[in-house]
């Protein structure tokens, strides 16, 4: 392994080390006001007297609605970087792939709480619960693995987070050359 690829490779791990150091608080920080402004100007064309209160509470077609941590899904934002900078690729792909994961999860991060003010305010507080149960169980896992296999076609990456990299120093550890892939 060159000097090069031994300092990326701890480059990468070391990021997602001091990521995960801060309790993702950088990911609350940063993506909060871009879930809750985008959510808050939509349903402020829909409804009128849509207002934006003091702890992320939007108040809306007499619904008060407040959008806490776990909507902003942090933890998502932190899985979909995890797969990212665990599996090798060119730093042109990665930066490239980041933006995308990133980018896409925050649109339908965004659309998904539209949805459910949709539902809160025309169906009730009934399916309102029931619809934002089957997303937090079932819905937030798919489409974090959704959105990383379609990263993964559209990039064409070839390598499996982590499982690579373990793979790679293994054969430099034991053959004393990189492996093919």
């Amino acid at each position: 392994m060159k000097d090069r690829e031994a300092y990326v490779l701890f480059g990468r791990y070391f990021i997602l080390l001091l990521l995960g150091l801060f309790n993702l608080k950088l990911f609350y920080l940063v993506f909060n006001s871009l879930t809750v402004q985008p959510v808050f100007w939509v349903l402020s064309l829909i409804h009128d007297n849509a207002t934006l209160l003091e702890g992320n509470v939007i108040f809306f077609g007499g619904v008060y609605a407040q959008i806490i941590s776990a909507c902003i899904a942090g933890a998502a934002y932190y899985l979909l970087l995890i797969l990212n900078l665990s599996t090798p690729m060119s730093i042109k792909k990665r930066i490239k792939s980041i933006g995308f994961i990133l980018f896409t999860f925050l649109i339908l991060n965004i659309a998904r709480i539209l949805i459910f003010a949709v539902i809160a305010t025309s169906s009730g507080q009934e399916y309102f619960d029931l619809a934002h149960r089957l997303t937090w169980y079932f819905g937030s896992t798919f489409m974090v693995v959704a959105i990383w296999f379609f990263n993964v076609w559209l990039f064409k990456i070839k390598d499996i987070p982590v499982y690579t990299d373990i793979k790679n120093l293994y054969g430099e550890i034991v053959s004393g050359r990189r492996i093919k892939r």
